[in-house]
């Protein structure tokens, strides 16, 4: 089984008067860390690729002592998985056809990058049409806002899915700063958007289409994942 990870190459909150560590975004070391163990532990393949290929950034706030979990904890221990991760391979280059699924974690930068990058689209398109199973957490179901499927319709439309809310990006202030509320643009693409509580583990799947809400639903996205490629 081998699982392709897609991460931002996006590091900057947009134009901001921001101080320099409020200004900064990237991935969200948690929602990256979690499902790589659970990916690993299930004996899957995993490639990592960005659209500029390297190292992606890290949200600073991601690295924060308050967001430490056990895995994120592991993965600044895990020399092999840093190395790796200093690596990316560039966007451009993958094919889908190589891959069984694509997992796309969160963090701000999405939403300025890969939500319109025109390999991420033409590449997720193509998983869509293999029936291959596509999974995205908290800011990455940005990702899917201009995807289109066979009949040329947003592949959200009517489709059940999930994603940062409104209320959980007032609660950590960059509901200004953000290019877009995703919980509003999921919904104004078609798809039927649904929320628990903020900071609630939440998970949503229709079909081959899984969406995680935050942070606390990366590991639950990635077993919804496995449990798809398994069957």
């Amino acid at each position: 089984m081998k699982i392709l990870i897609v991460l931002t190459s996006h590091s900057q909150l947009g134009h901001t008067q921001l101080g320099n560590s409020e200004g900064k975004t990237g991935f969200w070391i948690e929602e990256f860390a979690t499902p790589y163990y659970l990916f690993k532990k299930a004996g899957v393949q995993m490639v990592l690729a960005s659209p500029n290929g390297g190292q992606p950034p890290i949200d600073p706030k991601s690295d924060a002592p308050e967001n430490q979990t056990e895995a994120t904890i592991k993965y600044k221990n895990d020399a092999e998985l840093l190395k790796m991760m200093a690596n990316t391979i560039k966007l451009e280059t993958i094919k889908a056809t190589d891959f069984d699924a694509v997992f796309y974690p969160g963090g701000h930068g999405p939403l300025w990058d890969l939500s319109t990058n025109e390999h991420s689209i033409a590449l997720l398109e193509d998983f869509w049409a293999a029936n291959k199973p596509i999974a995205t957490v908290c800011h990455a179901p940005s990702v899917l806002l201009n995807v289109k499927n066979k009949e040329g319709n947003n592949l959200v439309k009517g489709k059940k899915v999930t994603g940062f809310s409104n209320t959980e990006e007032i609660a950590v202030k960059l509901d200004k700063i953000v290019p877009f509320l995703l919980e509003d643009e999921l919904k104004m693409k078609g798809g039927i958007y649904s929320k628990k509580g903020d900071w609630e583990s939440y998970v949503v799947v229709d079909g081959l289409l899984i969406t995680g809400q935050n942070p606390a639903s990366s590991g639950a996205v990635t077993k919804a994942l496995l449990a798809i490629l398994q069957k």
